[in-house]
């Protein structure tokens, strides 16, 4: 069983779909709340339970992802989806991929609250996941199989103006899983992170709102490929590091960029 945070739309969605299809049943968690701190709309509840429905609508079973309402940023919240998930089943497998987006000016002038909100959802949510969710899977028997995988961004070593804020907490999530990695010498879990670039989601939409840009679609000549990307596409590398094929990865941050940063 997998859980997978910032589940509602975009890749966690595409996500929640890409693990049912292999085989694995999965707690989708989204916050499904404003962010007073951020200038565009989060996930609905509506979207999550969407998101759900489509995973089982794809196995044909109705019973393959469970939708909880949760902020992957709040420690209690997500204590209790991941004691609720154990209840449900083997937990082997975590995906923190919650993530926002705030900028368009220069790093000075960067709101404070917009700022915080970066770093608390970006690479805070995700070291707090870690914290809580590895001694499950070192709870696990041996021979271990665990996996933790984070969303991270192309922004995590290409520098992009107006997205210095975000960049830095997207390059610590790459610091973070690195080390993660190295403690979990020898126990049978990996850490590895996925660094999207151009991706078809709300996040990008917002992206090109920040930077007054008639459409998201105009991100897609920076890329070598010269489209966005499909959530659907990184959803395939994540769902691949959780599975057996990714047994002998660790450490790693594996780009799904459209060859952005080449």
């Amino acid at each position: 069983m997998a859980i997978v945070t910032g589940a509602g739309r975009g890749i966690g969605a595409a996500t929640v779909a890409a693990l049912a299809a292999d085989g694995w049943s999965v707690v989708a968690v989204d916050r499904c709340s404003p962010d007073r701190r951020l200038p565009y709309p989060m996930a609905s509840e509506r979207e999550l339970d969407e998101a759900v429905a489509a995973a089982g609508r794809l196995v044909g079973r109705d019973d393959v992802a469970l939708a909880v309402v949760a902020d992957a940023s709040d420690r209690d919240a997500l204590a209790a989806v991941i004691e609720g998930a154990e209840a449900w089943g083997d937990l082997d497998a975590f995906v923190a991929n919650a993530g926002a987006i705030a900028g368009g000016v220069p790093a000075w002038e960067l709101p404070d609250e917009e700022g915080r909100a970066l770093i608390e959802v970006n690479l805070e949510a995700v070291m707090l996941a870690a914290r809580l969710v590895v001694p499950t899977l070192l709870g696990r028997p041996r021979p271990r199989s665990g996996r933790f995988v984070a969303v991270t961004s192309s922004g995590a070593t290409r520098g992009m103006q107006g997205l210095a804020a975000y960049g830095a907490a997207k390059a610590g999530v790459v610091g973070f899983v690195r080390g993660l990695a190295a403690d979990l010498h020898g126990s049978g879990v990996t850490a590895n992170a996925v660094a999207p670039g151009s991706t078809d989601t709300p996040l990008l939409a917002e992206s090109a709102r920040l930077f007054d840009l008639p459409s998201p679609r105009d991100f897609a000549p920076r890329q070598p490929l010269e489209r966005l990307l499909k959530p659907e596409e990184v959803a395939a590398t994540i769902a691949f590091l959780c599975g057996p094929g990714g047994s002998g990865i660790t450490g790693a941050t594996l780009p799904v960029d459209g060859g952005l940063t080449i």
